[in-house]
């Protein structure tokens, strides 16, 4: 028998908590589950100003992955340090923050920029998971009478949820990225090329935009091998697939197609633009002194051929197929040089 003292969670909380579990099971796209879990939260607790900020692991610095109320734009390029105001407190200590009166606690001074005119309280969570701290939600001005124990303690719970969520979506991206990338060189695998290019030539006509792609193969590689060993020769193509993508543009993808052989795809990028770019590229790779972790000291010389989309195929395969025959033309006249259309 059921005792009439008894606390009961309100039907109306049970369902928030019932929604938020079924959007953080639905999707491992980590921004539908910060949407997710601002949307639900807002529910349980009705203030001035929501924010989720996560950790930047790379700078060690939040950032405003959410923000409700229209200040999404405003604070997007904005960074808060570890130690800084509310939410660099919380991440530093990895513990909830609660100010009822906001006047005198000298965490709230130095709020940071995304704070309110005026600030009279803040509630501020860890999103702490299993693997540290990945970020804090900042609540300015609840209402007072929400600022109660069982209000944190559904804010809480609904918190661990959101952390738990948030692990599983970058666990879940980390396995999607070993899939499409090569163990050798941290650039993309082949597989990977022919899903984006497939991709590309299958819009090409909608877009009205040519596409280019460079297959470069490096000259005598072999010779690294057999006079230095294979484990020199990795290093040294993992050097060199770093060494592309600096040279590369931010849009064009970089591949390691197999072996000694890579693949530069420049999206948006008619044959002329694509030889020239192509030719200033080769021409720094092959100035480019490579030191092995052994001290010693190496570089490289490569064959490139480069075709252009539809001009010179409109299917995956035709396109391929044209870049790698000039490249193996360059290689069949001296090596260590560049042929487009």
């Amino acid at each position: 028998m059921t005792n009439p003292t008894e606390s009961r969670i309100p039907l109306a909380d049970l369902l928030v908590f019932h929604q938020l579990t079924r959007s953080l099971t639905s999707s491992f796209e980590l921004d539908i589950i910060l949407r997710a879990i601002l949307e639900q939260m807002e529910r349980v607790v009705q203030a001035e100003l929501w924010t989720l900020l996560m950790l930047d692991e790379a700078t060690q610095e939040l950032y405003y992955a959410i923000a409700a109320g229209g200040e999404q734009a405003r604070l997007r390029d904005l960074r808060v340090k570890v130690g800084e105001g509310v939410a660099g407190w919380v991440l530093e200590h990895g513990q909830t923050l609660i100010v009822p009166e906001a006047i005198n606690d000298p965490r709230v001074l130095k709020i940071g920029p995304a704070q309110p005119r005026k600030v009279r309280s803040v509630i501020a969570l860890p999103l702490r998971g299993r693997k540290g701290t990945h970020g804090v939600i900042e609540i300015f001005n609840p209402r007072a009478e929400q600022m109660n124990d069982y209000t944190i303690a559904f804010l809480h719970i609904l918190a661990d949820h959101a952390a738990i969520a948030i692990e599983n979506a970058r666990d879940v991206a980390r396995i999607q990225q070993l899939t499409i990338t090569d163990d050798t060189t941290g650039l993309f695998n082949v597989r990977h090329l022919y899903d984006v290019l497939s991709r590309e030539m299958g819009t090409l006509a909608a877009k009205q935009t040519p596409i280019s792609l460079a297959f470069l193969d490096l000259d005598r590689f072999k010779l690294v091998n057999d006079v230095h060993g294979h484990l020199t020769g990795s290093e040294l193509l993992a050097a060199v697939g770093r060494r592309l993508q600096e040279l590369s543009r931010a849009q064009d993808l970089c591949f390691r197609y197999g072996g000694d052989e890579f693949v530069i795809l420049m999206p948006a990028t008619g044959a002329e633009v694509a030889l020239s770019l192509c030719t200033g590229l080769h021409r720094a790779l092959m100035k480019t002194i490579f030191e092995m972790k052994s001290g010693l000291k190496l570089a490289v010389s490569a064959s490139v051929g480069v075709a252009t989309a539809p001009s010179d195929g409109a299917t995956l395969h035709a396109i391929i197929g044209a870049a790698d025959t000039r490249m193996y033309a360059v290689k069949g006249n001296g090596r260590g040089q560049v042929r487009g259309a």
